[in-house]
This record gives structure tokens, sequence and C-alpha cells, in this order.
């Protein structure tokens, strides 16, 4: 049972998600907890460094930024003592967590889990601080932003649990955003590689790595609100599970929109073998990522167009380290970051050949015009108009039937 930041945001919240554990326990069900730290209580810790040195050590940012999962795991299992149950707090370390030394983004390298199965044997039930390992030379080590959920997953794995259960401020994983479609559903079950597309794409329900490894180790994986009444082993979230056990068909399973990215065309570089690794090779040194990649050649065929997309708040940076580059000669750079990406995930797409017909008809119809388009098995994602996003959204969703679940 993992408890995400707005799920124990207060004492409140904590009593609550302690209510939730002794239901499963009184159930028979042996149960180990991992919590996040206190809604917004990272940020504030992730600031102090920042305003005191901005050049900081990053082994004493994770000593500090750590200590946030630390403190909601000791409330959490005072909450759990107050209720009769023999609860005891655990840090990474103690827990047998063990990751590589990058610091504030580690990840997990091993888990050695006998203490946590002899506790459970006991009939204790652990709280482990999340998002917090250890290197081999003993220093403590965070696992990046939302990286309590990999902890979950992989305590799951090493500890053979059934299911892990992350409860969080939603009930489950939408046919897209509540917020834009009112007619939105929740999807009982999700295969892993869809749930993966759609974080990929801008669901943020789920850290990626943490389905990643759900899906590496075949880890039943359930998302629910710790708001609600039900506890998980009544299965009232979304449960992300191997295709093969899937409950639902559609052809479409989401549509997702991502508001944050920026367009980048390098206009008139020369077409030879190459030049697409030059133009890509310094926004890979200075760890900006990029997305949709489209190459249009010119009439003459010694020339051509590069266009991609990178993070909209990476995009000063990635600008710099073009213009910087000795390796890439344009004439021109023009940017774009009023921009957005839209995207169907669905496995039914891999036998209906009609879908991207279907995508680009719906957008046509719509008057949308589409700057880019990049594709995976599952996947479709369109760039489009940043004021075009929502629109295309709700179009997308009922055409493909999202609306009533057809």
């Amino acid at each position: 049972m993992k408890f995400g930041g707005t799920s124990v945001a207060d004492l409140d919240r904590i009593e609550n998600a302690a209510e939730k554990v002794v239901r499963e326990h009184a159930a028979g069900h042996k149960c180990a907890v991992v919590v996040s730290a206190m809604s917004g209580v990272t940020n504030q810790l992730v600031k102090w460094c920042n305003d005191l040195h901005a050049d900081h050590d990053a082994r004493e940012y994770d000593a500090v930024v750590a200590t946030g999962e630390q403190v909601t795991a000791g409330l959490m299992a005072i909450a759990l003592q107050k209720r009769g149950i023999n609860a005891r707090s655990w840090q990474g370390w103690q827990a047998g967590i063990t990751s590589s030394d990058a610091h504030g983004r580690a990840r997990i390298k091993d888990i050695q889990a006998e203490p946590l199965l002899k506790a459970l044997e006991r009939g204790e039930v652990p709280v482990v601080a999340g998002f917090q390992g250890i290197t081999e030379d003993g220093r403590i080590t965070t696992l990046g932003r939302g990286g309590s959920d990999t902890s979950a997953v992989a305590l799951a794995a090493a500890l053979k649990a059934d299911r892990c259960d992350i409860y969080t401020d939603v009930d489950g994983v939408y046919t897209t955003d509540p917020r834009i479609v009112k007619e939105a559903r929740k999807l009982k079950t999700i295969s892993f590689e869809e749930m993966l597309e759609m974080a990929s794409v801008g669901a943020k329900v789920l850290q990626i790595r943490s389905v990643e490894l759900a899906m590496k180790c075949g880890m039943n994986l359930q998302v629910l609100s710790s708001l609600d009444k039900a506890v998980g082993s009544e299965l009232p979230g979304t449960l992300l599970v191997k295709e093969e056990d899937m409950l639902e068909s559609n052809v479409i399973s989401g549509v997702t929109c991502a508001k944050d990215e920026a367009k980048i065309t390098l206009i008139g570089i020369s077409d030879q073998p190459g030049i697409a690794a030059r133009a890509v090779r310094p926004l890979a040194d200075a760890g900006i990522t990029i997305d949709m990649i489209v190459q249009n050649v010119t009439p003459d065929g010694r020339n051509t167009d590069l266009t991609f997309t990178v993070p909209r708040a990476d995009m000063p940076r990635a600008l710099k380290a073009i213009q910087n580059s000795a390796d890439i000669h344009s004439k021109d750079i023009l940017t774009d970051d009023k921009v957005a990406k839209v995207s169907i995930i669905g496995i039914g797409m891999r036998a209906h050949p009609e879908v991207p017909l279907k995508m680009f008809e719906t957008l046509a119809a719509e008057n949308i015009n589409i700057k880019a388009i990049s594709t995976s098995e599952i996947k479709i994602s369109v760039l489009i108009g940043e004021d075009d996003a929502e629109k295309a959204v709700r179009a997308l969703h009922a055409a493909f039937s999202l609306d009533s679940g057809i």
C-alpha cells in the first residue's frame, strides 16, 4: 500500500490512510506500507537547498530532501500503533534498498528484503520511507520526482506481493482528463504498455519508471483514491495488467494532451549522412529530451529542414546549445512555444489500420492543422496549436466512442 503526498498531506489524511491499512490488516492481509513526504514538504526542502547555495553538493541535497519521507513514515507508524497495529517505520536504507550513486535521480539496484519479510511474518506492518535508498559507500540517495511509486513497486516485487496499490488523489486512470471532457470514463483495467505510452505523452497519474518496473516484474498495479471509502482489496480503482489479462478491448483506450511542448525548426541545413546526428548531439549533451522529429528535403535535394520538439521549459537551453554548436550550420532557426501534443493510445489499434485516417479526418473536420506526427505500435501523437488542444481532445474522445465505452 503506497500513499502519495496528497494522501498524507496532514494529520487527518494520515489518520485516514491508517484506517485503510487497519481494514486490510483486519481482513487477514499482510501489508507493507510505503509513504511519500507530506504534500508541499519536498518543495520546501528543495527550496532551502537552492536558497542556501545554488551549486550545492548533490549528496547533501539528498540527505536533506530524503527527510520528508522519514517524517511521514514515523507519523504513519504512530497512527497505526494508536489503532493497536504492531507497526514500525523503516528508512529506505533500513529496508535494504541499495541504489546507484546518481544523487537526485538514483536508480534502485537491489533490495535485500529479508528484514521486512521477517517483520511481516511476525505480524508487523512495516512503514517504509519511499523515494530513497543508499549507495554502496553508505550515502543516502533519492530517486527523483515521483520516486516513491518506484519504491513501492520495487518493494512489492521483492516481497513477492500479490498486488501493489498506489493510493493518490485520483480514483483511477481515465480515458482522458475529466477537466477537459466531462464524459471521460474511469478504466477498470489498462495494459502496462498503454499506461507507459500515456505517461510518456502527458498523463501524470503514475511515474513512468514505476510502470516500467511493474511491467518488467509482472506486478499487478492498482491506482485508486485514498479519499474514497473503498480499500484496495475491493479493486475500486484501475488495475494495470499484462495485455493478455485485459478486461476491456476498446480500439483506443485514451486521449492525452501535453501543453508543455515547444517546436524548433532548423532551416536549410545540408542534406547529407550524419546531419541528424550532428543536429541532436548538442541537445543530448545538454540532457534535453527530443520527442517528435520531422525532416523535409528541399526540391533541389541539397538542403533539408529539421523540425523537432523539446519540453517548453528547455527551449532556451536548447537554442543556446544549437547556437553554440560548431557542427550545425542552418540558414535560420524557427521556434514555436504555443503548441500542444495530442495523442491517442490503444493496444487495439494494432489490428485496425483505419485508426490513423479516422484521427486525421476528425481533426480536419474541426479545422485543426497538424504540424508534426509521431507514431508507435499503440500510439499516434500529433503536434497542433495550443489553442486547439482541448477541442481536439473532445473531438477525438467522441470520435473513438470513448464517451460511451462502445
